[in-house]
């Protein structure tokens, strides 16, 4: 027959010439896939994982894959329908590698069954290990040949089934042992066996043969991604012991008994898909999304969304407070309904337990469909920090412990018992956060899906069916854009829609985010759009789609919510270097006498230091002159619970007022917050007034859009015109500033790069010189332009040599970071036009230390969290007070450890880190990759040589070195 076994393998077991008789099917009552202990207390044969697989793979089709996804398999299968049963049938093979005397070895209990019926092997052959995934795909590929497939299929689905654990492998890794002599593999016997498994699966899925499974056109490899994903789920799912029983008694084996298994766990664990066929959002859809009628960049952004004609990038570029969240939001709709999507991921810079995100998110899909609105997930580590997802949750532990499971990356969760207010636990464990159908989470997880690591493939299986809506995409740093670029990448191959938010975009950058996606969805290693129409003004949507002929774009503008207005620019050196020194003190106290007057009268003023430390002494000496005034201290060294109350506070009296509200909020008369840069994203704060420490340009204009963003608040009469004090920096000539260059604390070079400080400095010079000020919004655009693509001219010409040295140093710094990040891509360099998956892996990451190592792979600077843990007699209690078990920590207990959780100071980042403790107790719990920093009775520690003291009031101190 043509799908039968080599012909040049007709020896018996014993060399004899004539055929061998042996009736293969005996090996489908013998072959063991799962132990008693991995399969609920009884053997699983290989038969039936394999038809458990299959099946599920059924009901992940029928209720979890969108429109577009199944079209496209269709199209890969040759027609409606076939793509199910191509995707059951691949699944269904996955486990094929465990027909071999390498894997059957292992089984000393089952050996005489298999000898019994047959198949045997030599006794050094446990001597020569062979893992079934790459056995798997290594013997599946003579298989299919035999059986006429054409190289192409054959080429694309192999990977699939060797990579199932995670590791997608080149075809060289997949050989057996040499040394083994064919031990490994097996006998004609064991060929046989596998082919009786494999026509076994095949025919209780419908098809007549193993020549008809064959597919006729080979899927993009986006596509392949996600289904090697789909292939992990179903394995995963049909892994679990506590639906899918072993069956060891092959007269019990049905592919009827698989479906109703399959069905029984797929109810119960509650998974299901997103939109399915979203309908076309009607013309008044925002009004009843959000309440409130749409605003001009608003309607922009969702006419630019209709009259895209594919898939493709939409970016949308407008000041703060301009409502580019809801914009987002209502053009993800419409290129969802347009173009099949089934759900969207939602990313934001940084995660605040304050950010409105999640709330908004999940309230506009319960408008589109209220019986969606408990499937929207929040994945961070702190999520139970945020009180409207705490909120979803049972108050019982353990109905908490089924409704969330384990945080991202910690390990496998239990099965969920029934449906609640938040998405299936199932989707909450080690790797499966993206599958969930609507997501709301920090853009890290998103980056994480493009590394070369293990069970990627989940995570890409996760977003490639869904839009993408990412927030302030400008604020990625080196590593974080070249991995979006590879994203883009992926999703424009896949025909996935992205729509990209930003209030400070350079032109380099917009054009870089487009070419990216084109060269995805034109399968080409590079491939730009050199002639897409840049914006000049604000705000504006750009869009980009691939055709036959070529790119396409859209570029348009419209007038901004609130006219341009003049914005004050002050400036307020400082001596540098003063880190530590009486010219620190002298700053600080500059500063604090500074908001004595500037506050005489009233008024609410926000600080931003560049680092902790500057914040913390600034906190204390603005204590120590102004005692009546109360002051709010906002950094990552707080406790993560502690840090989300203040900025809870200050959300809740200092937010602007909403859309359709007739009264502003009331306001202290006067108040004070100093914050570190966590305050310059994702934070809906309206200051009257605003002093910084300079940083670059952009990020300086993400701090001016937290001043006068509430057009009715009332301001006391000196801050009715909005201002913003610069300070942070030490004029290289106090009398002559442009006559040499300024110098800068050394931590913020190191943050952000001597020349783009220079070029910020630069800026603000000219901004308090003779002249028109600046504009804001109107110049966003020309002062994003003069800090990212201007050249030497832009600084005085007595700075241009530092300048010109600080540039090639950047410039050093940028390609080591970006060499660093290309070798963890999940595509290298020169392999972007490949055909198949086979080799994705090759040297990629094994072993990372949870969602940490990943930010390690995905981010120029990672900042380490420790918890905060007190030693107290023979145990430990939480810095706030939660007493730790000996044994292995209930729900609640996880909780209070994650929320007395802070950042180290940078001192202590590299050899503190590594010196923080491990509790064996937290193993295969949410904490278990959580290290833990314990402080003495007094609250004080060494770690990295550094003394370290948490305050009620300033959080974790770096007090210097220890003594």
């Amino acid at each position: 027959m043509a799908d039968g076994p080599h012909r040049d393998a007709r020896r018996d077991t014993h060399g004899d010439a004539h055929r061998d008789t042996w009736d293969a099917n005996v090996s489908l009552h013998v072959c063991v896939a799962k132990t008693p202990g991995h399969a609920g207390g009884t053997m699983s044969l290989v038969a039936t994982h394999l038809l458990d697989t299959a099946a599920v793979a059924e009901c992940i089709w029928d209720g979890f894959l969108g429109t577009t996804t199944r079209r496209q398999l269709d199209d890969a299968a040759g027609g409606p329908e076939k793509g199910r049963t191509l995707l059951a049938w691949i699944c269904g093979l996955h486990d094929i590698g465990k027909v071999t005397p390498a894997f059957q070895c292992r089984f000393s209990e089952y050996a005489a069954s298999l000898r019994a019926a047959g198949l045997t092997w030599r006794p050094s052959v446990h001597r020569f290990p062979w893992r079934h995934g790459a056995a798997g795909g290594f013997l599946l590929k003579p298989m299919l040949r035999a059986a006429g497939w054409p190289a192409e299929h054959i080429a694309w689905v192999w990977p699939l089934v060797a990579g199932h654990h995670g590791f997608l492998h080149a075809a060289d890794d997949l050989e057996p042992p040499p040394q083994g002599l064919g031990g490994p593999q097996g006998n004609e016997r064991w060929e046989r066996a596998r082919l009786a498994h494999v026509r076994y699966v095949t025919e209780q899925l419908g098809l007549p043969s193993l020549a008809d499974a064959a597919p006729t056109t080979v899927p993009s490899r986006a596509l392949q991604l996600m289904v090697s994903g789909l292939v992990v789920m179903a394995d995963w799912i049909a892994s679990g012991a506590d639906h899918f029983v072993g069956i060891d008694d092959f007269a019990k084996v049905s592919m009827a008994g698989a479906r109703e298994r399959a069905a029984a766990a797929w109810s119960q664990i509650g998974l299901r898909g997103g939109w399915g066929a979203l309908p076309t959002p009607p013309p008044d859809a925002f009004e009843r999304r959000f309440q409130h009628s749409p605003r001009p960049m608003q309607k922009l952004a969702m006419e630019t969304a209709r009259d895209m004609a594919a898939p493709g990038l939409l970016v949308i570029e407008g000041p703060t407070g301009e409502g580019k969240t809801w914009a987002g939001l209502m053009a993800t709709e419409i290129l969802a309904a347009k173009f099949g999507a089934d759900g969207v991921f939602v990313g934001m810079p940084q995660w605040s337990a304050n950010d409105p995100t999640f709330a908004r998110v999940r309230e506009w899909v319960g408008r589109i469909d209220p019986e969606l609105a408990p499937h929207v997930a929040l994945l961070h580590g702190q999520r139970n920090l945020m009180p409207e997802w705490s909120a979803l949750i049972d108050a019982s532990a353990e109905r908490q412990r089924d409704a969330v499971g384990t945080c991202d990356e910690d390990g496998d969760a239990p099965p969920q018992t029934g449906p609640g207010q938040t998405p299936a636990a199932w989707f909450f464990a080690y790797e499966r956060g993206l599958l969930c159908p609507f997501v709301v989470s920090p853009t890290t997880t998103l980056l994480h899906a493009m590394t070369r690591t293990k069970f990627v493939v989940l995570r890409a299986a996760g977003l490639l069916s869904k839009v993408i809506l990412l927030d302030e995409v400008h604020a990625a740093d080196v590593s974080g854009s070249l991995f979006l670029l590879e994203g883009l990448r992926w999703f424009g191959e896949a025909g996935v829609p992205v729509v990209l938010l930003s209030a400070t975009l350079p032109v380099a950058q917009r054009q870089a985010l487009a070419d990216a996606y084109l060269a995805g969805a034109a399968r080409r290693e590079e491939y730009g759009h050199p002639e897409l129409a840049h914006p000049d003004r604000q705000p504006a949507v750009t869009a980009v789609w691939h055709t036959p002929h070529g790119p396409r774009s859209l570029t348009r503008t419209t007038t901004p919510r609130r006219p341009s207005a003049p914005l004050a620019v002050e400036l307020m050196p400082e001596t540098v270097p003063g880190a530590g020194t009486e010219a620190a003190a002298r700053a600080d106290a500059a500063v604090a006498d500074r908001l004595g007057v500037e506050l005489a009268d009233g008024g609410c003023a926000l600080v931003i230091r560049t680092t902790a430390d500057r914040a913390q002494t600034l906190c204390t000496e603005v204590r120590h002159r102004l005692p009546d005034t109360p002051v709010v201290l906002l950094h990552e060294q707080l406790t993560a619970a502690e840090l989300a109350r203040r900025m809870a506070e200050c959300l809740r009296v200092l937010r602007p007022a909403r859309a359709g509200e007739a009264v502003p909020p009331p306001r202290p008369e006067r108040l004070i917050v100093i914050a570190t840069p966590v305050a310059e994203q994702s934070c809906d704060l309206d200051a009257d007034l605003l002093i910084t420490d300079l940083a670059p340009l952009d990020l300086l204009l993400q701090r001016i859009g937290r001043l006068h963003r509430g057009e009715d608040t009332p301001r006391p009469a000196r801050h009715r015109t909005p201002r913003v004090i610069v300070t942070g920096y030490a004029e290289g000539d106090a009398t002559r500033p442009e006559a040499a260059p300024p110098r800068f604390p050394a931590a913020a070079e190191e943050r952000y790069g001597r020349h783009a400080l220079l070029l910020a400095a630069a800026q603000i010079l000219r901004a308090t010189g003779p002249g028109r000020p600046w504009s804001y919004p109107a110049d966003v655009p020309a002062l994003v332009a003069a800090g990212y693509g201007a050249g030497a001219d832009a600084v005085p010409a007595a700075w241009r040599d530092h300048w010109e040295a600080a540039r090639t140093a950047w410039e050093k710094t940028l390609r080591a970071r970006l060499d660093k990040a290309g070798n963890h891509l999940l595509t290298r360099q020169g392999e972007r036009e490949a055909v198949t998956l086979a080799g994705v892996h090759r040297l990629a990451h094994r072993h990372l230390d949870g969602a940490d190592g990943l930010d390690d792979l995905v981010r120029d600077h990672t900042t380490r969290r420790a918890a905060l843990l007190v030693a107290d007699g023979a145990g430990h209690r939480t810095v706030s007070g939660t007493a730790l078990p000996a044994g292995k920590p209930a729900t609640a207990t996880c909780d209070a450890v994650i929320a007395d959780t802070v950042s180290l100071p940078p001192t202590c980042h590299r050899d503190g880190f590594k010196a923080l403790l491990l509790m064996s107790s937290w193993r295969y719990t949410p904490l278990q990759h959580v290290r833990a920093l314990v402080l003495s009775p007094d609250r004080t520690a060494v770690l990295a040589g550094r003394r370290l003291r948490y305050e009620e009031v300033l959080g974790l101190v770096d007090e210097g070195p220890a003594g």
